[in-house]
């Protein structure tokens, strides 16, 4: 069984390994600063687009929640001790796990291509959470993104729309 010191080493060791690949596969011209450039107030401003870090932290936790419920999953599954009948269940909510994160990542590209915001969805039975990285409160919009969301759906869903900066 993995403590919780083990999950953080694992999971410390692996940002240092992806940023580490990052680092080493990057340009070299990016690397590289110029003190002229620096100086030089006329130059033409670069701009940065962000993801919103609460939408990261908030899929890292998604994330994290469905691979602990996974690998919980898999060892009832893989034991000898386990039933034919949970084993079945176990497979069945395995499936319906990845149907559901399909469906939210479904449902997060078609509000980037219809509207140009990212966005987090988070499904949990007959409730949808969507969070919109947009400062300002449009309810004219959020009535579209739950038409939108809606229209993935056969039966009636409830539907909640957050605006976070």
């Amino acid at each position: 069984m993995i403590n919780k010191k083990g999950v953080w080493f694992l999971t410390l060791f692996s940002l240092i390994l992806v940023l580490s690949v990052y680092y080493i596969t990057m340009p070299p011209e990016l690397l590289i600063t110029n003190k002229k450039e620096k100086a030089d107030s006329n130059s033409t401003p670069v701009a940065n687009i962000e993801e919103s870090s609460i939408l990261v932290a908030l899929r890292v936790e998604a994330d994290e929640e469905m691979e602990e419920e996974m690998a919980t999953l898999k060892k009832i599954i893989s034991s000898a001790d386990s039933t034919v009948e949970e084993k079945n269940k176990a497979f069945e909510k395995i499936k319906e796990l990845n149907s559901t994160r399909s469906i939210e990542e479904t449902i997060e590209s078609k509000i980037e291509s219809s509207f140009q915001l990212k966005s987090f969805v988070k499904i949990n039975g007959n409730n949808i959470e969507v969070i919109v990285h947009k400062s300002d409160h449009d309810s004219a919009l959020a009535n579209d993104i739950m038409r939108t969301v809606q229209a993935e759906f056969d039966t009636s869903k409830n539907i909640t729309v957050k605006f976070q900066k």
